[in-house]
């Protein structure tokens, strides 16, 4: 039996974790479970799961979940200190962290310096500080399993591989909401149509970055550090059947494929029983029902941000921490109305030129770059 805890519990990674937990109930067992400020959600799943440690980031809604709590003599940690805490205590034997934002690198660092199994859905703290979290990694000698769909299968393509032997990886898009829109018409998006992923069900500000190919992006900062791949070796394919979820080539030619339904529990099943696998209680592929797999090179004239991206990549240093918090709140105005569609990707230009880079930065650069990009691109708004 493992005790897992689940940072970011109430959100759709955390909520399909807990399913799968669910279904292999002689093998996992719930110890922590954390929220930003789901407070409703979060109750519910204390209940239902009796966990031994929960946490609300927001310390304004921590209180009054602890009220309600306090009879089942169960304690309400609050802030990043109350994410370190549970990621860090030893009754943990696997950490998922699906906390979006810069805030799970300090969480992120805490299990890896306890050698938690880690299974990771966040991926800022690998785009923002790739460099030092891998470094530790690899020094406490722990593999670090990632859940999302894209990298889960290149772990999974390439683990009983040697690095060496890989010659490219191939991460797929499904080329989001605008696939099929022309960019002529991206001046008139609202917010309601680029919202509408034809696969997969996200949250809001991924869902856009979807949209705009930032996400696939940033996708490909992160295999270059979880996978220590230069950045020129990982291509992207739009892939709109959303089947073949990342493929790797090797240096003899030959090519290794992982294929799936477009389903987050089965990655994270594969994260959390890892080095092992179990049967499958969730549906699976019927190679029957495809009768198409296409694949195609991204457009970067219609999607500037994959440029953009790429380009920070390039640069390294403060520049991803920068691309990544510009990204986020100028998606952020335009959920909210404040700006248009083309505006996401001229903005975070703007922000990108202005910047002054650290070519090895600690993790104090690295959050004093994150604020000066929130504040340079709220500017331009």
């Amino acid at each position: 039996m493992k005790n897992v805890a689940i940072l970011g519990s109430t959100g759709s990674i955390g909520i399909n974790a807990l399913k799968v937990i669910e279904a292999f109930p002689k093998h996992f067992r719930v110890v922590g479970l954390s929220s930003f400020s789901n407070i409703s959600l979060l109750e519910k799943q204390v209940r239902k799961y009796s966990p031994s440690y929960v946490t609300v980031v927001n310390p304004k809604k921590s209180d009054k979940l602890d009220k309600s709590l306090s009879k089942r003599g169960l304690k309400v940690l609050s802030g990043v200190e109350g994410l370190n805490i549970i990621a860090s205590h030893s009754k943990v034997d696997i950490l998922i962290v699906a906390i979006s934002g810069a805030a799970a690198i300090y969480p992120l660092l805490a299990g890896i310096e306890a050698k938690k199994h880690i299974c990771l859905a966040n991926k800022e703290s690998i785009v923002m500080a790739g460099d030092i979290v891998m470094e530790r990694v690899k020094r406490q000698g722990l593999s670090l399993i990632p859940i999302d769909s894209e990298h889960s299968a290149i772990f999974q393509c390439i683990n009983s591989s040697r690095i060496e032997d890989v010659s490219q990886l191939f991460l797929t898009g499904s080329g989001g909401s605008l696939h099929k829109t022309p960019k002529a018409h991206f001046s008139r998006l609202k917010v309601d149509q680029v919202l509408k992923h034809p696969k997969w069900k996200m949250g809001k500000k991924i869902t856009v970055d979807s949209a705009t190919l930032m996400n696939k992006g940033l996708e490909i900062i992160e295999a270059h550090h979880l996978f220590d791949i230069h950045i020129d070796r990982i291509k992207l394919l739009i892939h709109p059947e959303a089947v073949v979820h990342s493929m790797c080539e090797f240096v003899d030619g030959s090519v290794i494929a992982q294929l799936g339904i477009t389903d987050m529990k089965l990655p994270i099943q594969f994260a959390l029983t890892y080095p092992d696998r179990k049967e499958t209680p969730f549906a699976k592929l019927d190679f029957a029902n495809i009768k198409n797999l296409s694949f195609a090179q991204p457009d970067t004239m219609k999607y500037p941000c994959l440029s953009l991206a790429m380009a920070a990549a390039k640069i390294g240093g403060t520049a991803t921490a920068v691309l990544n918090a510009a990204d986020e709140v100028v998606v952020g105005a335009f959920l909210n109305g404040k700006i248009g569609f083309l505006k996401i990707p001229a903005i975070i230009e703007k922000v990108l030129l202005n910047h002054r880079y650290v070519e090895s930065p600690t993790l104090d650069q690295i959050f004093e770059s994150d604020k000066w990009a929130r504040e340079e691109s709220a500017r331009f708004i």
